[in-house]
């Protein structure tokens, strides 16, 4: 087993119940979208959803960010929903503005990332949906 493996998707339940703020990277105001139905059941949830995605001013009722540092207040969980090639930038960003916890969503791997991230001091987690695993737990 490569050895990043061994260290991600550990704690998934201490980890939602611990963290509230996620910034939803790739977050779309499509509703039959995949991010955009995790995002709505967390909201509904109890989170604080924070859209990042440069295209929209505003997703469920929240601000839309452009990028993760144009974010005004503290992030915990960096929920991802972007191909996997594109991760890497991502991960430098959300360690740049000391979040806590990335989360790549289902089909997305990225070990150099989650490596990166780990490095770092922060939680992973990888190919895992926020939703499925919310419900599964709570």
């Amino acid at each position: 087993m490569n050895p990043v493996w061994t260290r991600v998707n550990q704690n998934i339940p201490k980890l939602l119940a611990k963290y509230k703020t996620v910034a939803v990277v790739g977050l779309s105001p499509k509703p039959y979208r995949a991010s955009h139905s995790v995002a709505a059941y967390l909201q509904d949830a109890g989170y604080r959803i924070i859209p990042v995605n440069p295209g929209h001013q505003k997703i469920l009722n929240e601000t839309c960010f452009p990028t993760l540092s144009a974010i005004n207040e503290p992030v915990e969980i960096v929920d991802i929903f972007r191909r996997s090639e594109h991760i890497l930038p991502i991960v430098e960003e959300a360690i740049r503005i000391k979040a806590k916890v990335i989360w790549m969503q289902s089909g997305i791997v990225n070990e150099a990332a989650a490596q990166l991230a780990l490095d770092a001091g922060l939680d992973v987690v990888m190919d895992a949906c926020m939703k499925v695993e919310h419900a599964s737990f709570f």
